[in-house]
């Protein structure tokens, strides 16, 4: 009996164990929503008024602490001078886009637009702007792709930027002013890169101008070098732009290349021949302690590079019998018969170091030499100079007049082809440059101020908000504007 007795409990608990657990139906029958809804529709009143008053003091606040808040102006910059998507400038140095923001550029916006240009206002301009790079959403989809393959997505460069200027509301600067002066700060970056990158140098085209009062004999030496920094610009643009031809001087670089050989084969032959042949020169004596002077510097400078390249050519005789010693040591470790031989072993490693070291030395080792043979040059032309100048005592004095003569007329049409060619290969250049960097720097949304309304409207609408939950609040405590609180 004792156990019939004890194993009903247990039974029973077996039994409601199994059943289903059920939502307590007395817990939910307890909650009203009759009554709730009623209490939310007899406070609607008051929730109404609580969101009304919360609307009116969030914009009231928001427009109290105006002056204390910012404004932002936007725009967007467009960068596509070549290299821009590797991060490089057209030199190949390191491309910023925070050189918008740098203190020259934003000295000279300030200035352009009229402003003062005070020590405060440039940091206060700077503090307030910011450049960010704008990555599509097909770009940030195919990095997401390639990170869920498991591969690691290279750097992204992105080539367009938002910037943006951020002031207090109460600042000097009216939003038109503001967005002005982002205008004007990519007006003045655009201008630097083109100082820097697109225009042809202020020292170009300007040997005549370094000539002026000068002895005859600085005529060769300033109009040579000259002449090959000409030939050296021409090659370099024919390189970059074989078939461009210009719309203002109807030229192409290769035909600059032209009118550059044809003036030093005529003109300045005509004019160096003179002075060469009859070794003139307005001040004898001050001419020969220049020549004796770049002589002595050649012949030091000559030293110098021929015991760099005595240097050079030791390490590259122990370098060049280093290398055959390693390429034997491959060869006979080739035929012997290996199951498991790595794909690369140390003595491949140390051919290819050699071989890197041995192509370096060969390289320098040219260098040297050119370097001797363009000093011995040098050296022979001076000599030969110096020889002319000195059989000048020899010359008729009358002849020397007319000689003079000569030579002047000779310079003066000299000069004139001169600037003639200079004016054809800078106006070439400069419709070059306006092909080649039209795009460079562009605005591709031009400054925007954001709404003042807006943040007005978003401060009244959370007010709004806090307003209504507050009357919703109140109407289901029981608790209304008039009412009397009942007791049960």
């Amino acid at each position: 009996m004792n156990s019939a007795t004890t194993s009903l409990p247990e039974a029973s608990e077996k039994a409601l164990s199994k059943r289903p657990i059920e939502p307590d139906r007395e817990l939910i029958e307890e909650i009203d929503f009759r009554e709730i809804y009623a209490r939310l529709l007899r406070g609607m009143t008051q929730t109404i008024g609580f969101a009304a008053i919360g609307l009116a003091i969030g914009a009231t606040a928001y427009l109290i602490s105006g002056p204390f808040t910012s404004s932002t102006n936007s725009m967007r910059v467009v960068f596509g001078f070549p290299g821009a998507s590797n991060g490089e400038y057209p030199d190949h140095s390191k491309f910023q886009p925070d050189d918008l923001r740098a203190s020259d550029i934003v000295e000279n916006a300030i200035k352009r637009q009229g402003l003062d240009a005070t020590e405060d206002s440039e940091s206060r301009v700077r503090a307030g702007l910011t450049v960010e790079g704008i990555i599509p959403p097909d770009v940030v989809k195919e990095r997401d792709r390639l990170r869920a393959t498991g591969q690691t997505p290279s750097a992204y460069i992105p080539d367009e930027y938002l910037v943006t200027l951020t002031l207090p509301h109460g600042d000097t600067l009216t939003s038109r002013q503001r967005e002005l002066l982002l205008d004007n700060i990519v007006s003045a970056y655009h201008e630097k890169f083109e100082r820097t990158y697109s225009a042809i140098p202020l020292a170009f085209g300007n040997a005549f101008e370094s000539l002026r009062d000068a002895d005859y004999f600085d005529y060769e030496l300033i109009l040579d070098n000259e002449m090959q920094s000409i030939s050296t610009y021409l090659d370099q643009q024919l390189d970059q732009a074989k078939t461009f031809r210009s719309s203002t001087t109807n030229l192409s670089f290769n035909d600059l290349k032209k009118q550059t050989e044809f003036f030093q084969r005529v003109q300045l032959s005509e004019a160096l021949g003179l002075i060469r042949q009859n070794g003139l020169s307005k001040n004898h004596s001050k001419a020969m302690v220049k020549i004796d002077y770049y002589l002595r510097a050649l012949e030091e400078r000559e030293q110098k590079a021929v015991e760099e390249e005595k240097v050079i050519d030791d390490l590259l005789a122990k370098s060049q019998a280093r290398s055959e010693n390693y390429v034997l040591g491959i060869k006979s470790q080739a035929v012997e018969p290996r199951t498991q031989s790595p794909m690369l072993d140390q003595g491949l490693i140390d051919s290819l170091l050699a071989n890197d070291a041995y192509n370096f030395l060969v390289h320098q080792a040219l260098d040297a030499g050119l370097k001797v043979e363009r000093i011995h040059a040098d050296k022979m032309q001076l000599l030969s100079r110096r020889k002319d100048l000195e059989n000048i005592g020899d010359k008729d004095t009358l002849d020397q007049a007319a000689l003079f003569k000569q030579v002047s007329d000779a310079l003066i049409t000299l000069e004139s082809e001169y600037k003639i060619l200079i004016s054809n290969i800078r106006k070439t250049h400069a419709d070059f440059s306006r092909q080649q960097f039209a795009d460079a720097i562009r605005i591709s949304v031009q400054p925007f101020t954001d709404s003042r309304y807006r943040p007005v409207a978003v401060a009244g609408i959370m007010g709004a908000i806090i307003g209504f939950l507050f009357g919703i609040g109140l109407s289901l405590l029981g608790l209304y504007g008039s009412a009397k609180t009942e007791t049960v």
